[in-house]
């Protein structure tokens, strides 16, 4: 079989560890007999999975007792409704940094006051907004930690004078994070700790109850932190997939570990993107993500960006074409994606540079 390598941008790759395992379980579940897709979620099967799921996300983030890990249907795009179901009273300000950021600002001004305190849309989001003041009168603040299409990142964890929300869909698990000073990360799993279909929510508890405004039942977080994320049928399957991902985390020495070796696959790119004369990043150096690494043709090479394409896919690349509101090439180096699939990109863009002399 052809070696490929695997840079989309979501749903991601995946550790070979967990799809092994898979492939055991969807045919015997535990020794039920059962494949993993028919087990019921009210098994004692299952509630050691869903125990053994929030476990694993609260020694890997270090959660303090502050903090409930839930489990829920559906994308983060539909976090950003319940977001501001949950904690919008008054007024809320969002940190504005890329289409999905813009995209939670909008849910929430359907719901009351809500505005964008800073923004990079100036410049296409190549850059994270720097020397705003964050209002004390806020219900909350809202940061999107990574933007997937621009490739830009915020690399710590802020100090917030009110509640900090953030959505951390496509970083979450790439760096050590201070939970104790959020009142909630939220996120979809397929970007780096599971396949689609699920999103995890970390809620500071004493932080709900806050709004006058009726909730559905089913959009208010009270309600599945009460039932363990099993008010209705969870998505099973995604999740069992997310904690064999986290073991595999785990096993690959936690956090700290896959931050370092996250950083190291950044560097190698990027180092490569700057010397190489073909091409170049599009985010400032200072807010580069090292999750999304975009870059473009360098000037006058413009009409080679369809044989780079082209010579990547024939050397087994799989998905490192740009969004289209920034073009060119977009890298997605994720946990499980490896520094030799990297090294292979690198190697694909010196034979291109070779090739153009």
């Amino acid at each position: 079989m052809k070696k490929v390598h695997v840079f989309n941008a979501g749903p991601c790759i995946l550790p070979d560890q967990a799809i092994d395992q898979a492939i055991k379980d969807l045919k015997d579940f535990r020794g039920t007999g059962i494949s993993v897709l028919s087990v019921s979620h009210r098994s004692k099967e299952w509630g050691e999975v869903m125990d053994e799921v929030r476990a694993n996300w609260k020694e890997l983030l270090n959660i303090p007792d502050t903090h409930e890990v839930v489990f829920l249907g559906g994308g983060a795009s539909l976090q950003f409704l319940y977001v501001a179901m949950n904690f919008l009273e008054k007024k809320a300000a969002y940190l504005d940094t890329g289409t999905w950021a813009h995209k939670a600002l909008q849910q929430a001004q359907g719901l009351g006051d809500a505005y964008a305190i800073a923004c990079s849309k100036d410049r296409n989001y190549c850059y994270i907004p720097k020397g705003y003041e964050i209002p004390t009168d806020l219900d909350y603040f809202h940061i999107t930690t990574n933007n997937t299409i621009y490739g830009t990142e915020i690399h710590s964890d802020m100090d917030c004078p009110v509640p900090l929300i953030a959505d951390m869909s496509s970083d979450i698990m790439s760096r050590p994070v201070d939970v104790s000073k959020y009142a909630m990360i939220y996120g979809g799993a397929q970007k780096n700790v599971g396949p689609a279909g699920v999103i995890f929510a970390i809620i500071r508890k004493d932080a709900l109850g806050k709004v006058s405004r009726y909730i559905p039942v089913m959009l208010d977080y009270r309600t599945h932190i009460d039932k363990g994320s099993m008010y209705n049928t969870p998505p099973v399957f995604s999740i069992y997939i997310m904690n064999e991902t986290l073991k595999w985390i785990k096993g690959m020495g936690g956090v700290e570990k896959m931050h370092e070796i996250d950083a190291k696959k950044a560097k190698t790119l990027y180092d490569e993107i700057d010397r190489n004369s073909m091409f170049i990043g599009t985010a400032d150096k200072e807010d580069r993500s090292i999750m999304n690494v975009c870059f473009v043709m360098a000037p006058g090479k413009e009409d080679l960006e369809g044989d780079f394409l082209a010579l990547a896919k024939e050397r087994g690349m799989v998905g490192i074409k740009g969004h289209r509101s920034v073009g060119g090439f977009r890298a997605s180096i994720y946990n499980a994606c490896t520094q030799e699939d990297v090294e292979a990109l690198v190697s694909c863009m010196k034979e291109f540079e070779q090739m153009h002399k």
